[in-house]
């Protein structure tokens, strides 16, 4: 999809505060509020507005536990790594899963309770899988920035 000036303004705008009025939007991109509307719905259908949601405060919901977890499969066999993507797109406090290259076969974001909510998952899911080697945590100690937003 080409985007021109004024839609990256509306995204930008958009990803900043979904809940914007349209005339708003359409006020601060100097455009009708019927043309806004317009593009905001084809941004929608074809999928680059994947879905609105309100962004929640992990320490206010009493998340205060954040780590990086580094993980390696013991075997590659489709059944294990099935076994295994099914399960973690299970588990609320596994945030975001990558496959990646390097040494880890995975990268997960996890946020938790505390400390002994980690070890519980560790303990009772995660090295219960049958595909998992092992798993190396670097545990959060501050965040310097966290965003959604893409650069556009």
């Amino acid at each position: 999809m080409e985007l021109d000036g004024r839609d990256k303004e509306i995204l930008k705008i958009l990803q900043a505060d979904s809940r914007v009025s349209n005339a708003e939007i359409a006020q601060r991109v100097g455009m009708s509020a019927s043309a806004c509307w317009r593009r905001v719905r084809l941004f929608e259908e074809q999928g680059l507005i994947e879905r609105y949601n309100a962004e929640l405060s992990p320490r206010v919901a009493g998340l205060g536990f954040s780590a990086l977890i580094q993980v390696r499969l013991t075997r590659h066999n489709p059944e294990h790594l099935h076994e295994f993507i099914d399960a973690i797109t299970t588990r609320a406090e596994v945030l975001e899963c990558y496959a990646t290259t390097g040494q880890a076969d995975y990268h997960l974001r996890l946020l938790c309770k505390d400390i002994d909510a980690y070890n519980v998952f560790l303990e009772e899911f995660l090295f219960r899988l049958p595909a998992v080697q092992s798993a190396e945590t670097n545990v959060v100690l501050r965040e310097i920035k966290r965003s959604h937003e893409l650069p556009l």
